[in-house]
């Protein structure tokens, strides 16, 4: 049994949610995210509410359900108010800056990092911190890992690309006799 599932999706005011076959459309004053959701489990949309009813009761229709519940909701979320990333740039040398819709990183290579932004997330570069906000959670959290997959930080000085929330833990390094 899902607690999700059995719990359903609530739509906000200024949210619109559809269903055409398996695939349901969510439009909202960010932007419209579809899905499509194929299996053993039917999304009933009454009203403001989406509801959603495993149609057997094997395994897969279980997992999937609060699966579909958690997805459906993300983006009933994601078009009234984006999901937002957080990065922090730590070291000697190592900066960002935005050209057009490219990042360009300096990360102590020989060579400069270029990453195209994808086209439904918004970068906004501030001296060393990237703020990433979209209304789909999946492309939002996908960019974020692929930034700091460039450089991850390290233990012993805390170089690297890191989330604001993310906690380095610090090595001690060597001790002298």
């Amino acid at each position: 049994m899902s607690r999700l599932g059995k719990k359903g999706v609530n739509i906000p005011t200024g949210a619109n949610v559809t269903q055409d076959g398996t695939t349901v459309t969510v439009k909202g004053p960010l932007g419209e995210l579809t899905r499509d959701f194929p299996g053993s489990v039917e999304i009933k949309i009454d009203g403001s509410e989406v509801s959603f009813v495993p149609k057997n009761n094997s395994k897969e229709s279980r997992a999937l359900w609060g699966t579909y519940a958690s997805h459906v909701l993300n983006m009933v979320n994601g078009v009234t108010k984006a999901f937002e990333k957080k990065l922090l740039i730590e070291g000697v040398g190592y900066k960002v800056e935005m050209q057009g819709s490219t990042l360009v990183f300096s990360l102590g290579f020989s060579h400069k990092v270029p990453l195209e932004i994808p086209k439904d997330v918004k970068a906004v570069v501030e001296k060393n911190t990237i703020t990433l906000s979209s209304p789909n959670k999946e492309s939002v959290g996908h960019f974020a890992a692929v930034i700091r997959s460039h450089k991850k930080p390290e233990p012993y000085k805390g170089k690297g690309i890191r989330y604001s929330d993310e906690v380095v833990r610090r090595k001690q390094g060597k001790k002298s006799a």
